[in-house]
């Protein structure tokens, strides 16, 4: 006789795994996401309490409308000269990041990642924010760095790790830093990056100074513990912060509802720990300008941090190690109901009667013939395998303010 327990009539419990809407071999379909007009968003005063943002956090604000023109109260009417140099700043980050993947193809360094279609987030964003004030970036924002004129021989030396890389090999290539461009050094683990930007914000405000802080995140990291750290004391203690979550759809080849994407939107995380949050359109230059002026404007009325989602697609691979193909469709990114951020930028200049089709041409020529010197003069100073890297003594230098004596020796039994 079996001695099995009795078990009672209860249904199977079944566990959720999300899954990608489109696998390889799929015909990509968004038809799922939502998508507003143009300047139907409404635009609330910065003074806002969090539970009055719910609508906005789970919608998209957008500007450029399908006629390449400018719509309803989010429209930041930012001048010309801006745009311009918005567009020309979006080109030579593409450039750039062309030429950068080639040489890693040609095994001339070991690493790169590029933020094609993502463009409009760094360089809209640097635009709305002060030049002093201070950025925590992943490693797709290469365009606050060009926006704010750091050399691009200098970025191409951090990628080539050669003899001029201004710091001296230390760091992985892309992973780049300057102090004096308000550029925070960028760090594979991009969740603690939040935490360490409230930290900054609350600082400056605690010494009563003037400047503000923005941070970024990819969809996948705000599943790490750093970020929700960071979200509880940026809303305690009210820190300057701009929190910028930079929803790609994919965390290498995990897809964004694997960190909850699916379950509610990641702006509206916000909202539980009593942050205002929007959602724009990453993919649209004056909607990305205008809300972060609407958040630097807040922090900056001692009003506390903002949380933006920025809905955007990563249309390359996660890195020169990563093979999209094996995860999605091929032609995933065509499907992409946003658009392309520089072609919808260069639609709306010309719409407005400032551009042109030959001037766009023209300029992109003269900015990738620049980008291609640049890179000439950038091997000179060596590529992987070379030889022509910083001083082995360099590995002493920049940690201590007084070297100790034990290190003090090892560097004189090194004969360096």
């Amino acid at each position: 006789m079996s001695t099995a327990p009795v078990l009672p009539n209860k249904p199977q419990l079944k566990l959720h795994i999300p899954e990608p809407k489109h696998r390889p071999g799929d015909k990509p379909d968004f038809s799922h996401i939502k998508v507003p007009k143009a300047g139907e968003i409404r635009k609330p005063d910065i003074n806002v309490a969090a539970k009055d943002t719910l609508d906005i956090a789970y919608s998209f604000i957008r500007v450029l409308g399908e006629d390449d023109k400018a719509h309803g109260p989010w429209d930041p009417k930012v001048d010309v000269e801006t745009l311009k140099r918005g567009l020309k700043h979006m080109v030579t980050v593409r450039a750039y990041d062309a030429r950068m993947f080639a040489a890693q193809r040609q095994g001339k360094t070991s690493f790169y990642m590029k933020c094609t279609g993502e463009e409009a987030i760094a360089v809209a964003q640097s635009a709305a924010l002060d030049p002093e004030d201070m950025c925590f970036p992943t490693y797709r924002q290469q365009g606050l760095l060009i926006s704010r004129g750091y050399p691009m021989l200098d970025m191409m030396c951090q990628v080539y790790s050669n003899e001029r890389d201004p710091l001296k090999g230390r760091q992985l290539p892309i992973m780049y830093s300057s102090k004096k461009h308000g550029f925070f050094s960028i760090a594979g683990n991009l969740a603690m990056h939040y935490s360490q930007a409230v930290g900054w914000a609350m600082a400056s405000a605690y010494r009563g100074d003037d400047r503000i802080c923005a941070a970024w995140i990819g969809d996948g990291s705000t599943a790490e513990g750093d970020f929700h750290t960071a979200l509880t004391f940026a809303a305690v203690y009210k820190a300057p912060v701009v929190l910028n979550v930079v929803n790609n759809q994919w965390a290498i080849s995990s897809y964004q509802g694997i960190a909850g994407g699916d379950e509610s939107t990641f702006a509206a995380r916000g909202i539980g720990y009593g942050i205002p949050a929007l959602r724009v359109d990453g993919n649209d230059f004056l909607a990305v300008y205008a809300v972060t002026k609407w958040a630097a404007d807040r922090a900056r009325a001692n009003l506390g941090p903002t949380m933006i989602e920025h809905f955007t697609y990563r249309v390359e691979g996660h890195s020169t190690s990563d093979d999209p193909s094996r995860y999605r469709p091929t032609d995933e990114a065509k499907a992409w109901p946003f658009g392309d951020p520089i072609e919808r930028l260069k639609k709306h200049l010309i719409a407005l009667g400032r551009w042109s089709e030959k001037e766009h041409t023209d300029m992109e020529a003269a900015i990738a013939e620049d980008v291609r010197n640049t890179q000439k003069e950038a091997e000179t100073y060596g590529t992987l395998g070379s030889g022509k890297t910083a001083s082995v003594k360099t590995m002493f230098e920049d940690v201590y303010k007084d070297m100790p004596w034990h290190i003090r020796r090892q560097r004189q039994e090194m004969g360096v």
